[in-house]
């Protein structure tokens, strides 16, 4: 029977360090959010500040680009620990200068779009360094549950985070920013209990971008690993509601900033009930059809969010939450949490599949593409919901969205027919790389 990977030490420690970061991170994303948009609307209208959204959202994503297939490769070659490690100082030093410049009144546009650049440098290394690590440290057969409990982790974060970035920014704007460096200390003092641990590395001899481009030559030749990314990357490019967020908050819901960490939280909850089932009872029959169904699913409840909040509050009006909350608000809440479930089923079999169907000497580098390609989808999504926002408003941006990801999951099934042949998550027998007894316990 495997192990539990609560009951090996390293992964213990990883899971905290991953918790801590990830809520840090996501306090910090939903106040930036509203601090650019909220800026930006004393100046500029709606679909003007909106495009800065947009912009924010190319400022992280520009150094992922640039930086991908190199962190992948240095994830190959360095000691994982210790590229994790130096991304959390980067993100520590981050939340620091954010917590400085709130509190002193000298926050502006210029510093948020420098900042989240830098988040992006961060986020391009600790990507591939951390999905590369987390299979060195269960055995194989633990692996699915592992990924689970790490979504679940991400998820956790995800709902506590922007709650608590919301509701810290309501007592004093700088408070988020300081607790987040105080969760960066902390995922950096578990990072360090983590102990070496064994894994293949690439072989030497040929040049460094050659390797870099083993990478993407092995997820194109692989069409399963090459089929579960792009899904991913195409259904959140063109659906992706996060970004839209503090403008239904602001100007369609009219919630405030509490109501922000909200509808920032709702996808969490959602999806966060799935990953505690997952790691209870992980899937193991028919993965790559229920993969297709999610994404599906995904697309259905972001239609839904973008509409039928708009409609609603147009019909009975806004409220605030905490006192009576509108019908509109209940709705989008609703709408966000099935939202945030179908997208952690999705997650969850596409991490599992690239994990398990990718040898350990080819996983920074793998980890690296599929940071891209996340990245592309979330960064880059962001700004498409941005600009499209500013073109032709908020509600048609995000609702269409919803639609065209399911116009692309069809032609994605039939593109990819290895998707719904996917029936386990067993890998070939030449990628086996069993894990040695020692990291066992």
């Amino acid at each position: 029977m495997a192990a539990h990977p609560f009951a090996i030490h390293n992964y213990r420690a990883y899971w905290i360090a991953r918790f801590a970061s990830t809520l840090a991170n996501m306090a910090m994303v939903v106040v930036i959010g509203w601090q650019v948009y909220d800026i930006a609307r004393q100046t500029m209208g709606v679909q003007q500040a909106a495009l800065q959204l947009g912009l924010i959202g190319v400022a992280q994503f520009l150094p992922l680009l640039v930086l991908s297939l190199v962190a992948g490769w240095v994830a190959d070659r360095i000691d994982r620990r210790w590229i994790v490690r130096a991304s959390i100082v980067l993100e520590l030093g981050c939340a620091a200068a954010l917590a400085w410049l709130t509190a002193n009144d000298a926050i502006t546009l210029p510093a948020l779009f420098g900042i989240a650049a830098l988040l992006g440098v961060a986020r391009a290394f600790v990507g591939p360094a951390l999905s590369a690590l987390s299979p060195n440290l269960v055995p194989a057969a633990s692996l699915p549950t592992a990924i689970a409990l790490s979504g679940l982790a991400w998820q956790i974060g995800s709902i506590g985070g922007p709650a608590m970035g919301g509701y810290l920014y309501a007592a004093d704007h700088a408070l988020p920013y300081i607790v987040s460096t105080g969760l960066f200390l902390l995922a950096l003092a578990m990072m360090m209990m983590v102990t070496p641990v064994p894994r293949a590395n690439i072989k030497t001899g040929a040049h460094p971008f050659a390797q870099m481009a083993d990478g993407l030559r092995y997820v194109k030749r692989n069409r399963l690993v090459y089929g579960a990314i792009s899904l991913d990357m195409f259904a959140v490019l063109l659906s992706g509601a996060t970004a839209m967020l503090p403008i239904y908050a602001r100007d369609i819901l009219q919630i405030g900033a509490d109501g922000l960490g909200h509808l920032r939280a709702a996808p969490a909850v959602g999806a966060v009930a799935v990953a505690l089932i997952l790691s209870w009872r992980p899937l193991k029959t028919n993965v790559g059809v229920k993969m297709l169904w999610s994404v599906i699913g995904f697309g259905i409840a972001t239609a839904i969010f973008g509409w039928a909040g708009p409609l609603m509050t147009y019909w009975w009006g806004p409220s605030m939450i905490g006192s009576d909350v509108a019908p509109a608000v209940i709705v989008s809440l609703v709408a966000l949490a099935a939202l945030g479930a179908f997208d952690m089923v999705s997650v969850y079999i596409r991490s599992s599949l690239i994990q398990l169907y990718t040898p350990d000497s080819m996983r920074g580098r793998v980890g690296a593409v599929s940071t891209l390609f996340v990245s592309s989808s979330n960064e880059l999504g962001e700004a498409r919901a941005g600009f499209l926002a500013a073109a032709i408003g908020p509600v048609i941006a995000t609702a269409g969205g919803g639609i065209l990801a399911i116009l692309v999951t069809a032609l994605w099934a039939r593109i990819f027919p290895e998707l719904q042949r996917a029936r386990t998550f067993d890998p070939p027998v030449d990628l086996a790389e069993p894990i040695p007894e020692e990291t066992k316990t």
